[in-house]
């Protein structure tokens, strides 16, 4: 301010001076409200510039009249509210750009990284109705990115309290004790923040898995605040206001800034950079002072509220001009992140154009939504100098991780794989049903702790010790069961599955060595050899009678030639020259019955060499039941008992077979005549023995593979209650929530037979 005065003063026509009267605030309401009073009723100023805030302002107006007219410039964004300002505080002129700006800000990072969950540390302000707006303002804004404020916290005033660190640490370690990981500092003092951020250092709150989230009047003092400061907030993410740090006018000011700082307080030399709200007061001194100049020496406090009302020009901040008592033009932030002594730009963000990734100062600059961030995400260091994106969420306090059961004893390990290593001591568990479990925890918007626990019964035990708590869930390749409903509910399949049976093909023609004379009865092969001789011996006569000159010799030679003639009429390959058109006539009919009959042959002797392939053995379930066949099945698997009660197997005729290695030995041995698996389960066994096997019969439809776990009976009735409300007239309400709670009744019952089957009849009703 004082360099502003004395640039003014430099550039200015006039002899005009400017006095400056500099009161501490104390940081305190009730100090600033004094030190306001003092320089009005004692020094007489004309305009109060510095960091009170809206009700700091109106507490002045109530207690000194007189103020009212005198124009009051902040420079803080802690001035910044969520209400419009009374007409009794028209002149109270905020430097800074509405807090809807900012709240869109912090709602598009957090939308951007998908946290689902927030908590949000502000210090307290003199108006309760002020602090729970921005809170509710946050919470709307953050709703639109499908987020939410899980809990939020509020300290006292800085200066009310005697023992700030000890208080700082105390309120910190009920949040470290909360399962949201994503802390975004509102307002707050830069006192307040130091002390915040000393501490959390010192609780392990900016290691791995955390994120902090400053907003710009915190964000702001970056260039100017102690290295050990900047320390203490390794990883943490923030917006500042954006300005031109490349003009002329900007590095002349800095370097007369750091001249005068340096002269002031030379054992801080370090520190010397000025930062944003340096510049935003700078200007604040040259909106007074030009104000001051156009009203040629005639003081008026309404005069010169307009006057500041109208200002118009490119500051070091950037464009100043006011609407409603705010900066007219939206702020363009640059989002940054503290790494080493220093931070690092990621992106810009404004109201307009969302993120972006270059700074283009020209109207025509292109709507980047999210690109800046998108294509920058391995830069950022995360507390902890984690580079992964935090998942923002972990198990509340001693973060237990669920226990996850997996079954131990399955027959196909291509699904679940648990193996013991003796040599090591530990136990490895794979399997395409743990990646796809694994996949979707991935997935999730939260880090979810978790230990797979081999259990080495039936899957429908594992199931039951779901629903006694002795497991959290349950991971493998469990069918969805409508009786296993009872004890327990499942995700949504994963894989479609069904039951179904697999046998021996039936031995093929193909083994036989004369599979081609099979291809036609003997009764056709002594036809075709009767048709071929009598075709034969009639064209060849018939040539003889006429001379044919082809067809001479002794009598043998004449019957050799004629049995010759016989067969190779069949392919045209005889020698002898056809002379007769009645010869002719029967050898185009015979030759196109002989054409007739070899396609039939070539489609016989096809169908008898390929249809063997796939023809099963056992058609069908109704011939094992009559004939009282063995069978095998998975022995820790629902299928025992599906076979029993649902097929009507006798057990004695169940065989458990509990190796996928074992199928085969069964098959040849006799021991059974098929097998039962799940649909899964049947392709991967098809897939490993290709030959001999195939699937046969109907699928009986399953819900397929999920994921298990714990059963809660009440969300039933909530979930059909919450569509009450839906409902005209006032008798159905009534008598829907009746049904409802006689369901919720029923359903905790179900686990007893009479208690199952009238929790399905009032489902029913």
């Amino acid at each position: 301010m004082e360099m502003a005065i004395h640039d003014f003063e430099k550039r200015s026509l006039n002899c005009s001076k400017l006095v400056l009267h500099l009161k501490d605030l104390d940081l305190n309401s009730a100090g600033a409200v004094s030190a306001a009073v003092e320089l009005v009723n004692q020094k007489h100023v004309d305009a109060i510039q510095g960091t009170l805030t809206l009700q700091e302002a109106a507490q002045l107006v109530e207690f000194v009249n007189v103020i009212k007219d005198v124009p009051i410039i902040s420079i803080t964004s802690k001035s910044s509210s969520t209400a419009p300002i009374p007409e009794k505080l028209l002149p109270f002129i905020q430097m800074t750009n509405h807090i809807d700006v900012q709240i869109q800000c912090i709602a598009s990072i957090v939308g951007h990284f998908r946290w689902r969950k927030v908590i949000t540390v502000y210090e307290r302000s003199t108006s309760f109705t002020e602090d729970s707006g921005i809170i509710t303002h946050l919470s709307d804004s953050l709703r639109g990115v499908d987020s939410f404020v899980e809990h939020h916290i509020a300290f006292p005033i800085a200066s009310s309290l005697s023992n700030r660190g000890a208080y700082v640490k105390q309120e910190l370690n009920k949040l470290k004790s909360k399962s949201v990981r994503i802390f975004i500092v509102m307002r707050s003092s830069l006192d307040f923040a130091v002390i915040r951020f000393e501490k959390a250092k010192e609780l392990g709150m900016m290691e791995k898995g955390y994120v902090w989230i400053v907003a710009d009047e915190i964000a702001g003092f970056l260039d100017s605040i102690p290295s050990p400061v900047i320390l203490n907030m390794q990883g943490v993410i923030g917006f500042k206001n954006n300005y031109e740090d490349t003009s002329e006018s900007f590095r002349d000011f800095r370097t007369k800034f750091r001249r005068m700082y340096r002269s002031k307080y030379p054992e801080e030399e370090e520190y010397s950079n000025p930062s944003f709200y340096a510049l935003r007061a700078y200007d604040a001194t040259w909106i007074v002072a030009k104000a001051l100049q156009n009203l040629q020496g005639k003081i008026d406090s309404k005069e010169l509220v307009k006057q500041i009302f109208h200002s118009n020009f490119e500051g070091l901040s950037g464009r100043i001009s006011f609407n409603d008592g705010f900066l007219t033009q939206n702020p363009i932030f640059q989002i940054v992140n503290v790494i080493g002594k220093s931070y690092r730009e990621i992106a810009w963000w404004s109201p307009e154009y969302g993120f972006f990734e270059d700074q283009i100062e020209n109207e025509e600059m292109k709507k980047g939504i999210f690109e800046g961030l998108e294509g920058k995400l391995t830069s950022i260091y995360w507390p902890g100098s984690e580079r992964t994106v935090p998942k923002g969420w972990t198990l509340a306090g001693t973060e237990k991780p669920l226990r996850i059961g997996v079954p131990a004893r399955g027959a196909f390990n291509q699904f679940v794989n648990v193996v013991f290593d003796q040599d090591r001591n530990e136990t490895s568990i794979g399997g395409f049903s743990i990646d796809v479990f694994e996949a979707a925890v991935k997935q999730l918007p939260y880090h979810l702790p978790f230990a797979f626990v081999p259990y080495y019964g039936s899957y429908d035990e594992m199931v039951a010790e779901v629903h006694n708590k002795r497991l959290d869930a349950a991971v493998g390749d469990t069918e969805i069961m409508a009786d296993r409903y009872v004890y327990a509910e499942f995700s949504q399949p994963y894989i479609e599955s069904g039951l179904v049976m697999v046998v021996t093909v039936k031995p093929g023609l193909k083994d036989k060595g004369f599979v081609v004379v099979d291809a036609f009865k003997k009764e056709m092969w002594i036809q075709m050899a009767a048709m071929s001789m009598s075709s034969a011996v009639a064209i060849w006569l018939t040539e003889y009678a006429n001379n044919n000159p082809d067809i001479r010799g002794s009598f043998w030679q004449l019957i050799s030639s004629m049995l010759w003639f016989c067969v190779t009429v069949l392919s045209l390959a005889h020698r002898e020259t056809i002379r007769s058109n009645l010869s002719r006539l029967v050898l185009v009919a015979w030759l196109c019955v002989v054409a007739a009959v070899a396609a039939c042959f070539t489609a016989v002797l096809s169908s008898m060499l390929t249809v063997p392939k796939l023809q099963p053995s056992i058609l069908d379930v109704d011939y094992l039941l009559r004939i009282n066949a063995p069978v095998g099945c998975n022995g820790n698997s629902f299928i025992v008992r599906y076979l029993i009660n649902v097929l009507h197997f006798k057990p004695e005729n169940i065989r458990k077979i509990n190796s996928i290695n074992h199928y085969p030995s069964a098959f040849d041995k006799g021991e059974i005549l098929a097998a039962f698996f799940v649909a899964p389960h049947a392709k991967v066994f098809l897939a490993k023995y290709c030959k001999g096997y195939i699937m046969t019969g109907p699928t009986y439809k399953l819900g397929g593979f999920g994921f298990v776990r714990l059963h809660s009976h009440f969300s039933r009735y909530v979930g059909i209650v919450c569509c009450v409300t839906e409902l005209d007239s006032f008798l159905e309400k009534i008598l829907v929530s009746v049904q409802c709670y006689i369901i919720h009744i029923f359903s905790c019952q179900s686990s007893s037979k009479h208690g199952f089957w009238l929790y399905k009849v009032a489902l029913v009703w």
